[in-house]
């Protein structure tokens, strides 16, 4: 059963994290792509310090399709997974450079064509560059909040995201993950959460138990 205190939850997000965005800096929808594909297994301020050297180099799909392998692995080195996510970032833009007129698609369907392009990096993209709500993004954050919340019993992104989009008003939708990630940041860690300082608290079913 979903959590029955979920219009509290997010009347207290809301006060809370009332303008809470995606935390990955980005000019246009190209660049918020590429950073989400480097973060995975990354933190956001670690893609950030990363990307403004990037996208100097390598400013657009047609610039980035171009670039040898070698240079964008040293570019993004520091990301983690930086052979795979070169690859990714390489491909993606050639797909977008040739079959999209070199412009990142506005639909789920085609997003998830690109390499390195789940439904979390698809909705980041959608929901944060072109304001359009597809679905939830479902990362780490929002995964082990909203089982602690009582949003889910299920542990998979995808069933994870539906259950959250079946119980969210979907005008919440994009806003609502990036409170959830904000909140896991600041407050509900995944090891020691500062459940004494949580606003959440008396709303949580995870409230005195330990994990």
């Amino acid at each position: 059963m979903i959590n029955k205190n979920l219009p509290g939850v997010i009347s207290i997000l809301k006060r809370t994290y009332p303008d809470a965005d995606c935390s990955l800096h980005h000019k246009d929808p190209f660049e918020l792509l590429a950073a989400t594909i480097l973060s995975a297994q990354c933190t956001d301020e670690r893609v950030n310090k990363v990307t403004p050297a990037l996208f100097k180099k390598y400013p657009g799909p047609a610039e980035m399709a171009r670039a040898p392998l070698p240079d964008l692995e040293g570019l993004i080195h520091s990301t983690g997974f930086y052979k795979n996510k070169a690859l990714s970032l390489k491909e993606a833009s050639r797909a977008i450079t040739d079959n999209f007129s070199g412009k990142v698609p506005k639909n789920m369907e085609e997003l998830l064509t690109l390499r390195g392009v789940a439904r979390k990096t698809a909705n980041v993209v959608l929901g944060s560059a072109y304001g359009i709500a597809a679905g939830v993004v479902v990362d780490t954050h929002v995964k082990r909040l909203a089982f602690r919340l009582g949003l889910t019993r299920e542990t998979d992104p995808v069933k994870i995201e539906a259950d959250l989009m079946k119980a969210l008003p979907k005008a919440g939708w994009i806003w609502f993950a990036h409170a959830l990630i904000l909140h896991g940041r600041a407050v509900c860690d995944a090891r020691k959460p500062l459940c004494g300082k949580c606003p959440l608290l008396k709303l949580c079913p995870r409230n005195g138990v330990k994990e």
